[in-house]
Parts: structure tokens; C-alpha cells; sequence
């Protein structure tokens, strides 16, 4: 088969979790496929890279300005350009296999011009994040118009979780028989317990005090706002490690600095780590931490709790998405539940009881080291076991197979 991947993230561009499972996806699929699939990644940027049944092909700015009346909607215009480019650059196609709704609009045209079934997968869906609306203004019904369509002409969808199944279905319509479940996954040999004390010293960690970690953007879906509440009521002593940068609005990041400015003037001890973090850092940072928090209110699967599972971490996150298939309740952590405002806003009801119940589900698991231990050794164990990105290529590859078989209508 002649394998087509479009994503907006691809390494060394990476700012989320679906550029991580695009990074690791392709390389297993590419040592699954041999010599049998010829595999090429089309993505945003200007990456060039070919090896073996493997080509990497960016698509870089132009430098075609479209006249707009707002920001907002120039950075719209310019995803639309790259998509247009990108689909102009696919010389056929067996199979198109698009990632996150920037190359949505590149997979339709391409299944139109070169007849191939349209494979999606599911990292997020615009429906569920009505926030978004204040980062990208009225280019968001925009970018919420293109995903409903491409998820009503795929041939195929994969949901990372059972929880994405049943929102593409609901929220889309995607009949259930198009629809497979595939997990993400993890490199549990990248991904381990290493112990590096000098890494701490560089961030400002004391590796000699214990620590809570959070690792992702600022922005509402990961729930940082409400982690930085919980952190007033943690026991003394705890250091709270926040790996995070790359704010969606400067009025969260405005947000995000009040509240860190309010922990330190109250004398706890936050350390902010705005850059993006290297895996060779962020490895040991995970393996150090007492406790890893996911505070998030929508989280279609969660690769970085796999993340932290497999560097021997207990884990602390919202019982929300895909994330109770990642973490097992009170074997590899703790889940913590709150009520949304509503099916189609996230957000929690009463913010200050899903603050209160994250940190006490923290300080639980803190007054407990033998439960620490033991929750990290099972969450090693259970990534090892449920969670290898060779075998989630491998399903990939039979869906890609079965959906090559059938006829695509028009």
C-alpha cells in the first residue's frame, strides 16, 4: 500500500500529544511495513527527511499573504493555504490518514482527487472545546465547519479511547461500524525510571524534597488553572513542578502568572518551567516525581500519563475522556471526578471542590509512601502490558487493509 499521513506537528515540531503519536506511529509502521507499504508523512514546516520505505515531506509557509481583517483569521487562512499545497504535493494515495482537524480540509480534497479511503484519528474534537473560541474568535466555527465534515466523509476513524468513539458518534454521526478503537501508546525502552538528581538542580528541583509534576500547555483543556488552585491547600513542604509553556491566549498566560505570582507570595514553592522540556529532562523529571498531576477537564486519551506510568510514577488525573483506560483507580493512581457545567462545556460545576478533591487525592497518596511505591511499580507494569506502540501500529496496519478492500463512494 501507498500509506499518506497529514499532520500539522511532526518532529522536530512537536507541541502536543498528537505530534508524539504521529512521531512514534509512523517509525513502527515503517519497521512493520518492510518493503511491503511505501510510507510518506506530508506536516507543517520544512522538515525534509527520506529512509528506507520512510519520507518525510514539509509544507513551509509560502509567504502568499491573504489579506484578513484580524489575526485570527490569517493564522486560519495560512493552515487552509498548507493544506491546499499539501494536497497538490500527494502523487496517489492507497490509503490518507489525517491527524487533528488542521489537515482535515488537505484529507478531503486529496480523497476526492485521488479516490483513497479517508482515514481520521481522533486526538481531539473542536466540539468539545468551546474555549477555543476565545483563541481563535469566529475562525473557530471555521475550524469546527471543516472537522464535522471530515469526520461525515471518512471512510474510517480511529478513537483513541471508548470515550472518542462514543463523542464521534454522537457528536458526528459516524456510524459505530466505522469506528476503531486503537489506544496510544508509549516507548517503554525511552521511557523509564532514571534517576538524575543534577537534572533536578538544573531546573531549580530539590531532589531532596518531594515533588508534584505537571507536564502540558497552558491552555483551559488541561486543566492547569485548577491544579494551581488545588495547590493551595497541598501539605507543606511539596514542591509543585510545572513543565509548561506555550500559552493559547495571553489571557491565560496573564491567568497563569497571577496565580503563580499568589502560591509564591503565600509561601509555597512553585517552579515554573516555561520552555519546552527535552526528553533527555523530562524523562528523569517524570522518574523524580512523587506524584504526576493531569488536572484536565477534556483529554480525548492522555499520552502523558503514559508517560509518567512508565517512568514508575503514580499518576493523580481527572476521571474524564480517555483517561481511566490509561490509569487503573487506586492501582496506578487516583481518579478525581467532578460534574461539567454541561455536555458540551467541561468545564466543572463547582471549581473549588474539584481544587479541593484534587489536592486531597495528592496529599492522600503523599502521607502514603508505601502506597506510592506500590502504585508506581503497577504502573510500570501496566504501560509494559497495554500500551507498546508496536502493537498499535500493527492495528493500524489491519485497518488500513480492511478499508483498502472497500469500495469508496462519492
Amino acid at each position: 500500500m501507498k500509506i499518506v499521513l497529514l499532520t500539522n506537528e511532526y518532529p522536530p515540531n512537536v507541541y502536543g500529544g498528537a505530534g508524539v503519536h504521529i512521531e512514534y506511529l509512523t517509525r513502527e509502521l515503517s519497521a512493520l511495513s518492510g518493503q511491503e507499504n511505501d510510507i510518506t508523512v506530508f506536516c507543517f514546516g520544512g522538515q525534509y527527511h527520506h529512509a528506507g520505505n520512510l519520507t518525510v515531506r514539509g509544507i513551509a509557509n509560502p509567504g502568499i499573504h491573504l489579506p484578513a481583517q484580524n489575526s485570527q483569521h490569517e493564522k486560519l487562512f495560512e493552515v487552509l493555504l498548507k493544506d491546499i499545497l499539501m494536497s497538490g504535493e500527494i502523487n496517489g494515495a492507497d490509503i490518507i490518514h489525517c491527524h487533528t482537524w488542521y489537515t482535515h480540509f488537505a484529507g478531503l480534497l486529496a480523497r476526492e482527487l485521488y479516490g483513497a479511503p479517508l482515514v481520521l484519528t481522533t486526538h481531539s474534537l473542536e466540539y468539545s472545546r468551546p474555549w477555543k473560541a476565545e483563541q481563535l474568535g469566529t475562525a473557530f466555527r471555521v475550524s469546527s465547519w471543516i472537522e464535522r465534515n471530515a469526520y461525515r466523509e471518512a471512510d474510517g476513524v480511529v478513537a483513541v479511547s471508548e470515550s472518542m468513539k462514543s463523542d464521534v458518534h454522537n457528536f458526528y454521526g459516524v456510524p459505530l461500524e466505522r469506528i476503531r478503537v486503537i489506544h496510544n501508546g508509549i516507548d517503554t525502552g525511552e521511557y523509564r525510571p532514571v534517576s538524575s538528581p543534577d537534572t533536578l538542580k538544573r531546573y531549580g528541583v530539590s531532589p531532596h524534597e518531594p515533588y508534584i509534576l505537571f507536564v502540558g500547555r497552558i491552555t483551559r483543556q488541561k486543566g492547569i488553572i485548577h491544579l494551581l488552585e488545588a495547590a493551595r491547600y497541598l501539605r507543606p513542604g511539596i514542591q509543585v513542578v510545572l513543565c509548561a509553556g506555550s500559552p493559547d491566549t495571553k489571557e491565560i498566560g496573564r491567568e497563569m502568572e497571577e496565580h503563580v505570582e499568589q502560591l509564591r507570595s503565600a509561601g509555597h514553592r512553585v517552579i515554573w518551567v516555561a520552555e519546552m522540556v527535552p526528553k533527555t529532562d523530562i524523562i528523569p523529571l517524570y522518574g523524580h516525581a512523587s506524584v504526576f498531576v493531569c488536572p484536565s477537564i477534556y483529554e480525548p486519551f492522555g499520552i502523558i500519563n503514559l508517560e509518567a506510568m512508565a517512568c514508575g510514577t503514580p499518576v493523580v488525573a481527572s476521571a474524564v475522556g480517555g483517561i481511566p483506560e490509561a490509569v487503573a483507580d487506586g492501582e496506578t493512581g487516583l481518579l478525581v471526578r467532578f460534574e461539567p457545567v454541561s455536555p458540551i462545556n467541561p468545564e466543572p460545576k463547582d471549581p473549588g471542590a474539584f481544587a479541593h478533591a484534587i489536592a486531597g487525592a495528592v496529599n492522600g497518596l503523599l502521607d502514603s509512601p508505601g502506597t506510592l511505591h506500590r502504585m508506581g511499580q503497577a504502573a510500570r507494569r501496566r504501560v509494559e502490558e497495554h500500551f507498546s506502540w508496536r502493537a498499535i501500529a500493527r492495528k493500524t496496519l489491519d485497518f488500513y487493509g480492511e478499508l483498502a478492500k472497500k469500495p469508496v463512494f462519492f
